[in-house]
């Protein structure tokens, strides 16, 4: 099994992010997206990652194939917040059971400890035992359960938070 190469995520990456993320969107409840989205629509949420501070975007890449990718984003609009940030985390069902989820956080959390963030948030759309013992591996703790919060697929859906400090 080759190691992925983990690196920042560039602009040629987004067809094959948006690609990802959409396969998620239209078979899963792991996202509240509804409708996929189209490379140029991505745009925007692409350009709000940088290279440093609090707002990064990294990918797993393995033979030439991006199997992954791992980011940090606004945890909420008014500066009080700014400290904290919301991880969030997609890897290719092609590409599961294999680490890559494990050094796309990694490389993130890494990334994040030499940023002024004080608190990572995660949200898990209920039921899913593997993504809650995933970020209880990293650290993360819960904190509590919005209740059907989320409409997909003619059903209500729970989301868990969890929380890590650095």
């Amino acid at each position: 099994m080759p190691n992925p190469d983990i690196r920042h995520a560039e602009p040629a990456d987004l067809e094959a992010l948006t690609r990802l993320y959409n396969h998620f969107v239209e078979t899963t409840t792991i996202t509240f997206d509804i409708e996929p989205f189209t490379s140029k629509a991505r745009k925007s949420w692409m350009a709000q990652f940088s290279r440093s501070g609090r707002y990064q975007l990294f990918v797993a890449e393995e033979r030439g194939r991006i199997a992954g990718y791992a980011s940090s984003t606004r945890h909420r609009a008014k500066p009080a917040y700014d400290a904290s940030v919301e991880a969030t985390i997609y890897v290719d069902p092609a590409f599961s059971r294999r680490g890559i989820g494990l050094s796309l956080y990694e490389r993130l959390f890494s990334a994040l400890a030499d940023e002024d963030v004080h608190c990572i948030y995660a949200g898990v759309a209920l039921p899913n035992p593997a993504s809650i013992a995933f970020h209880q591996r990293f650290g993360f703790t819960e904190i509590g359960t919005f209740h059907e919060v989320g409409h997909k697929f003619g059903r209500y859906i729970d989301v868990m938070w969890l929380e890590k400090q650095l």
